[in-house]
C-alpha cells in the first residue's frame, strides 16, 4: 500500500490529532507511525513463535495450571517483557491503541509488542520487521507470573488509602491483612466472599413483608434502615462499596417510584440486591436484569409501555429508550478509547445517537409489566397473600406480546425486523449497547471517579476500558476485572498521585457517615436499626441519602466543572462538588456533631409501634470508641490512629499539630469521667471528618 493511501486510512479511522500524538510519544518516523507500522490488517499476522527469544519461548511452552495462573492483562504482559527482556523492550513505555491493538513502542530498539483480541504481536528488528504472532496472553501466563513481583504496600497508609478506594472503612485488623497479602491478592479474597444477606431477605426478617395496609405507614421507609444496614454491616464491604458506586450509575430513587408503586420499600431492595448479585458478575446479564427489574421499570416508565396506536396516535414512551444510551451504555458523544471525545470535520464532538434512534429503540421496551402469576391480593389480607404481593414488586418484569410493537426497530445502524418476538428484540437491542465501542470508555471513566479520582486521565480511563473490552480470557464486560483494573491501577497505588494537586476526589456525605460507622463499630442495642438521619431540620441534613437521588442523573453529574475555581480554567471535573455549597458544608458539621457523641436517632414512631419505649433517651445506634478512649491520656497517638484509620495517613504535620493542641486544651486525665472522655474522642473525630484534608480523598 502506498503512503498516501496508508495516511487517508489512518485519518479516515479517525487518529487525527492522536496519530500525531503517538508519533511524538514514539520519536516520529515511519517506524512510529501505528498505521505503517501494523498495516492493513492485523489479524492476519504470521504465526511465528519460533522467533521469540529463548527463555522468553520456554516461558510461552510452559503447560499453563488454571488453579495456579489466571491468564494476564495485556499491561502484565508488556510488563514482564520490560522486565525480562530490556534488551528488546527497554524503559517502561505507555501504552497506545489503534484499531483494536493496545500496544507500545520502544523507540531505543524499533521493537514493539501489543496485544489483539487475545493475541500477543511483536514487529522490529526482533521479529525480522515481520508482524507476526507469538502466541495467546493465556500461553505466557506461566511466564509472567511466574517472574512477577507481588505488589506490596510500603507502609499502613498505603494499605489503608487502598481499603478506603475499595470499601467503606480501614481497620487496624484489614491494614495488616493488606500488607501481608499484598493489594492483589487480598482485593482477590474480598471479591470471592460469598454475597451476603440481601436487603429484601433483611426487611422480610423484620416482618415487614406482612404489614397491611392498616400498617403500611410504619413499612414505608423501611428502606432507608435496610441500605443502612447493609453498609455498616454486611460482611463482603467491597462487593456492597461497588454496588453503592453501581447505584449512582444506573440510577433508580426511591422518591421516584413511592408513590408508583406498592411494597416500594421491598422494590427499591430487590434493585440493591441486583447490583449486589450483578455487580461482580458481566455487564451484559447486569444490563439485562436492570432493564427487566420492576422499580426500574416503574422509574423510567417501562412498566405498563405499550406499543404504537395509529388510531390514537399514541407512541412507545421513550424514557427509558434514552436513558439507557445517554446514561447507562453509551453516552451522548462518540468517544476514542481513551474516553475523550472524538471530533468531526467541523472539530465538534460526534453524537452517537439521534433522536430517531431513541424512538425506535423505544419500540423495544413495550409490552412490559409486574409478573402477577402468584395472584394480587387486596389488602387486608392474611400474611401469607402479603408475602406474594411482594414478591411481585420484586420478580423480574414479564412481556405481554400483544402490547408489544411488532414494527422494525432501527437503530445505531441495527435493524430489528418487523414482528421478531419481546425477546429476542430485547437481547439484540442490549447486545448492541454491549458491543458498542463507546460503552468501555464510557462506563471506564465513571467507575474511576466514584472510586478513586473525580478527573481521572486518558490513560487511566483507556486501561479501565481495555479490561472492560477484554479481560484477559477474551471475555468483554466482566465487571470483577475491571473493578481490578480501577483499585489496581498504578493512577490509583501510586504514590505520585498523591503529589498531584488534580488528583483524588470529594468524600461523598453518605460514604463519610458510613466510614464513620464501620470505623467505630456501629451498633444497634435493639437490632432494628431504625435511624432517623434527617433531613429533620435545615440545619441538620447529611443531603446525600443512598437509593435516593433527586433524578435519574443521579446526586451530580459526571461531567460537572465547579465554577469559577482553579478546576474551571482546566475544565477538570469533579463531580461531588456540584452538591457541595455554603449551606451543605455547615449540615454535615452540625450533623456529624449530632451523631458523633451519642450516635444515631431512631424514628421513634416505628420504635414506639414495634419495639416499645426506646432506650438510651432515643440513641438505638450508637459506636464503640473503647479503642479511641484507651488513648486518650496521649493526644498525639490519637490523632494518628484517627489519621491513618479516617484519612490513609493524608493529614499534614500542620494539621495534626492544630487538632493536638486543640485536644490538649481540654485538660482530658486519666481519671477523667466517662461522659467527659466520650466527648473528648467525639471532638478529636469531628476535628478530623470535618477538615478539608479529610474531605478530599486521595
Amino acid at each position: 500500500m502506498r503512503e498516501p493511501e496508508i495516511a487517508d486510512q489512518a485519518l479516515t479511522r479517525s487518529l487525527g490529532l492522536a496519530a500525531a500524538a503517538m508519533l511524538a510519544a514514539c520519536g516520529g518516523g515511519e517506524s512510529g507511525d501505528p498505521a505503517r507500522a501494523f498495516g492493513d490488517n492485523p489479524s492476519a499476522a504470521q504465526s511465528r513463535p519460533d522467533l521469540l527469544p529463548g527463555a522468553l519461548a520456554a516461558g510461552r511452552a510452559r503447560p499453563l495450571a488454571a488453579q495456579d495462573f489466571r491468564v494476564p492483562t495485556p499491561d502484565e504482559l508488556f510488563a514482564f517483557a520490560e522486565r525480562q527482556y530490556a534488551q528488546f523492550f527497554p524503559t517502561p513505555q505507555v501504552n497506545q491503541v489503534w484499531d483494536g491493538i493496545v500496544y507500545r513502542y520502544y523507540a531505543g530498539t524499533g521493537n514493539y509488542v501489543g496485544v489483539l483480541n487475545g493475541m500477543v504481536l511483536i514487529l522490529g528488528p526482533l521479529s525480522d520487521n515481520t508482524l507476526a504472532t507469538v502466541g495467546s496472553l493465556q500461553d505466557f501466563a506461566a511466564a509472567v507470573f511466574a517472574t512477577a513481583p507481588v505488589r506490596t504496600p510500603q507502609s499502613d497508609a498505603d494499605a489503608a488509602r487502598l481499603l478506603l478506594q475499595a470499601q467503606f472503612s480501614a481497620s487496624p485488623t484489614e491494614i495488616a491483612e493488606v500488607r501481608a497479602l499484598g493489594y492483589e491478592r487480598w482485593l482477590d479474597a474480598q471479591l470471592a466472599l460469598p454475597n451476603s444477606q440481601s436487603g429484601c431477605d433483611w426487611l422480610a426478617s423484620r416482618g415487614y413483608d406482612r404489614i397491611d395496609t392498616n400498617e403500611l405507614f410504619f413499612a414505608q421507609g423501611t428502606q432507608v434502615h435496610m441500605i443502612w444496614y447493609q453498609l455498616f454491616q454486611s460482611p463482603d464491604a467491597v462487593r456492597r462499596r461497588w454496588a453503592l458506586a453501581l447505584s449512582e450509575i444506573f440510577v433508580v430513587s426511591w422518591r421516584g417510584i413511592k408513590d408508583v408503586m406498592n411494597w416500594d420499600n421491598f422494590a427499591i431492595a430487590e434493585y440493591w440486591d441486583l447490583l449486589c448479585r450483578h455487580g461482580l458478575g458481566n455487564y451484559r446479564e447486569l444490563i439485562a436484569a436492570l432493564t427487566l427489574n420492576p422499580a426500574m421499570g416503574a422509574f423510567l416508565s417501562t412498566r405498563g409501555n405499550a406499543r404504537e396506536d395509529p388510531a390514537t396516535g399514541r407512541l412507545p414512551d421513550e424514557n427509558y429508550a434514552r436513558e439507557l444510551m445517554q446514561l447507562f451504555t453509551i453516552g451522548l458523544v462518540q468517544l476514542n478509547p481513551d474516553g475523550t471525545p472524538r471530533l468531526g470535520a467541523d472539530g465538534r464532538p460526534i453524537e452517537s445517537y439521534t433522536a430517531d434512534d431513541v424512538s425506535q429503540l423505544a419500540r423495544v421496551f413495550t409490552g412490559y409489566d409486574h409478573d402477577y402469576s402468584a395472584g394480587w391480593f387486596t389488602n387486608p389480607a392474611p400474611p401469607h397473600q402479603r408475602v406474594a404481593n411482594v414478591q411481585a414488586s420484586r420478580r423480574p418484569m414479564v412481556v405481554d406480546e400483544s402490547k408489544h410493537s411488532t414494527l422494525p426497530k432501527s437503530f445505531l445502524g441495527v435493524t430489528i425486523p418487523a414482528s421478531t418476538p419481546a425477546a429476542a428484540s430485547l437481547a439484540i437491542a442490549l447486545d448492541t449497547l454491549f458491543n458498542h465501542p463507546n460503552t468501555g470508555p464510557f462506563l471506564a471513566r465513571q467507575f474511576i471517579q466514584r472510586l478513586v479520582t473525580g478527573n481521572p486521565s486518558p490513560a487511566y480511563v483507556a486501561r479501565v476500558a481495555s479490561a472492560f473490552a477484554n479481560n484477559g480470557r477474551g471475555v468483554r464486560g466482566d465487571l470483577r476485572a475491571v473493578l481490578k483494573a480501577v483499585l489496581l491501577d498504578d493512577e490509583a497505588r501510586g504514590a505520585a498521585s498523591l503529589a498531584a494537586p488534580g488528583f483524588g476526589k470529594l468524600r461523598e456525605p453518605m460514604m463519610r457517615l458510613a466510614q464513620w460507622g464501620r470505623t467505630f463499630r456501629l451498633r444497634s442495642l435493639k437490632g432494628s436499626w431504625k435511624a432517623n438521619f434527617g433531613p429533620w431540620n435545615p440545619s441538620r441534613d447529611l443531603g446525600q441519602y443512598p437509593l435516593d437521588p433527586p433524578s435519574v442523573f443521579s446526586f451530580f453529574r459526571p461531567g460537572y466543572v465547579p465554577p469559577g475555581t482553579p478546576m474551571a480554567q482546566s475544565g477538570a471535573t469533579a463531580p461531588e462538588f456540584q452538591i457541595v455549597n455554603e449551606t451543605t458544608v455547615a449540615t454535615w458539621a452540625n450533623t456529624l456533631i449530632d451523631i458523633v457523641y451519642n450516635g444515631l436517632w431512631v424514628s421513634s414512631p416505628e420504635v414506639a409501634y414495634f419495639d416499645g419505649p426506646s432506650p438510651t433517651d432515643g440513641h438505638d445506634i450508637v459506636p464503640d470508641y473503647s479503642a479511641e478512649i484507651a488513648l486518650i491520656t496521649d493526644p498525639v497517638a490519637l490523632v494518628q490512629r484517627l489519621n491513618l484509620l479516617l484519612c490513609a495517613g493524608q493529614l499534614s504535620a500542620g494539621m495534626v499539630d492544630l487538632i493536638v493542641q486543640s485536644l490538649r486544651a481540654d485538660g482530658i486525665r486519666a481519671d477523667s469521667n466517662d461522659d467527659f472522655k466520650r466527648i473528648h474522642v467525639a471532638r478529636a473525630i469531628v476535628f478530623v471528618m470535618c477538615c478539608p484534608e479529610y474531605l478530599v480523598q486521595r
